[in-house]
């Protein structure tokens, strides 16, 4: 990566969570695929004490403050401002933003434009400092998110997905098949996380890891099923469940085993809307629509839930969806940053 000039462009990509969702604060694992799709930044230095972003989603430009308080926001700006507060560029100038990812449809937007914000302030490009840094602007705007966002822009690499152990933040890439064919369907329902239930869903986490005395990631199917909670041991039994299904996505992926792969992720959907109950009534139709379609192998809500988008894994490109928006997605490289 070449960051060495006063201005720069950084691009980062969003994802599409090909398995496990709901692990990463909880220790577990993940399998998620940086796409073709994401968002850019250009930062271009000037002597002045703000930073003036603009963004082609966006009809009017934020006004950030490099100091002091940033004043009432757009949700957007507000993220762009917890990301400058925690880089703290030394110069103000203009920041000019695009995107091609559709936002609140679970492709990771948010932290695709806060890993691009960062990358394009002068952040050094290490993956899990960058994915900390995001993760800690999501937190000071009050959205409790986890690190596989930020860490699969940064850390994946063209034609793999990327299997994220979050106790030890290692990450493997697996070899994505030319076979298979990846389709994000929209479900049209939008989302923010800070407006749902996500929030209690990481408290039950919480909960029931200090009733089992350690992280759920560390803990077997059979500990979650001795909690004595009902709420609670679904949360658990998704979790360790979900940790099993993505180490044998990983293998059955890396075998080209297609058929296995789809069943995984459609076993998936089954235990986050049953046990962990982040699905809603259009995200279960869309996949039971998907699911009947010819050729399709499995499918399953992708990212945190409660709206957003489907994921469907096939071996050729699915045919016309009627109204229903949807992208055939290619796994894609990490975030890259170019002086200018």
């Amino acid at each position: 990566m070449n960051a060495t000039g006063d201005a720069r462009r950084a691009f980062a990509p969003g994802r599409v969570n090909l398995i496990g969702d709901h692990t990463d604060y909880n220790g577990g694992l993940a399998l998620p695929m940086a796409v073709q799709l994401g968002v850019e930044v250009e930062y271009r230095p000037e002597d002045q004490p703000v930073l003036l972003v603009e963004s082609d989603l966006e009809a009017e430009p934020a006004a950030i403050p490099l100091t002091g308080p940033a004043g009432q926001l757009a949700p957007w700006a507000a993220l762009a401002a917890a990301v400058v507060a925690l880089v703290g560029p030394a110069r103000g100038g203009r920041v000019r933003v695009r995107s091609d990812l559709p936002a609140g449809a679970g492709l990771s937007s948010s932290a695709a434009f806060s890993v691009s914000l960062a990358l394009a302030l002068g952040v050094p490009a290490d993956p899990v400092g960058v994915a900390r840094l995001c993760q800690r602007a999501e937190l000071a705007i009050g959205v409790p998110v986890g690190l596989m966002d930020p860490l699969a822009a940064m850390a994946s690499r063209a034609g793999t997905a990327l299997l994220i152990d979050f106790t030890s933040l290692r990450t493997e890439p697996v070899p994505v098949p030319e076979g298979a064919v990846v389709t994000v369907v929209d479900s049209g329902v939008r989302r923010r996380l800070d407006a749902t239930a996500y929030a209690e869903r990481r408290a039950q986490c919480e909960a029931a890891a200090a009733a089992l005395g350690r992280a759920l990631g560390a803990c077997s199917v059979a500990e979650a099923e001795s909690l004595a909670d009902p709420v609670l041991r679904r949360r658990a039994r998704h979790v360790t469940t979900e940790d099993e299904r993505v180490r044998a996505f990983a293998r059955v992926l890396a075998d080209g085993d297609l058929a296995a792969a789809g069943r995984l992720m459609s076993e998936s959907h089954r235990s986050l809307s049953r046990d962990f109950e982040v699905s809603t009534p259009e995200l279960d139709r869309l996949v039971e629509r998907l699911e009947a379609t010819p050729g399709v192998l499995g499918a399953r809500l992708t990212g945190a839930g409660f709206g957003g988008c489907v994921v469907a894994l096939s071996r050729h490109p699915l045919g016309s969806l009627g109204t229903t928006r949807a992208w055939t997605v290619r796994p894609g490289p990490g975030a890259r940053v170019e002086a200018l």
